[in-house]
C-alpha cells in the first residue's frame, strides 16, 4: 500500500485543482458573473464620470474670473438657507405614519 500514497494524494490534489479551475471564483465557468460585474462596474464609472464633470463646470463658474451670479446665489442659499423676498416657497410637510395598533375586542 505504501507506493500508492504518493500517487493517491497526488490525483487527490490534481482533482482539486481541476476542480478550482472549472468553478473556482476565476474559473472558466464564472465568466458570466465576471462580465456582469464589469457591466455594473462600468455603469457606475459612466455615472462618476458624469458627475465628475458636472462638478468640473460648476467650479469653473465659481471661479473669480468667471463667476457666474446665479450659480453663486443658489450655492450661497442652499448652504445658508436663505430666501429673497421675492421668491415663492412651497414647504411641503411629509404627514407622520402611525402604526395602528391592533384592537383586542
Amino acid at each position: 500500500m505504501k507506493p500508492y500514497v504518493p500517487s493517491c494524494i497526488l490525483l487527490l490534489l490534481i482533482a482539486y485543482l481541476g476542480v478550482q479551475a472549472l468553478t473556482g471564483e476565476r474559473g472558466l465557468l464564472s465568466g458570466g458573473e465576471r462580465d456582469a460585474l464589469l457591466a455594473r462596474r462600468e455603469a457606475q464609472l459612466a455615472d462618476i464620470l458624469e458627475e465628475k464633470q458636472d462638478l468640473e463646470v460648476r467650479v469653473r463658474y465659481l471661479r473669480t474670473d468667471s463667476l457666474s451670479r446665479d450659480l453663486l446665489e443658489e450655492r450661497a442659499r442652499a448652504v445658508l438657507g436663505f430666501a429673497d423676498p421675492r421668491d415663492y416657497v412651497i414647504r411641503v410637510s411629509h404627514p407622520v405614519q402611525t402604526a395602528a395598533a391592533p384592537r383586542n375586542s
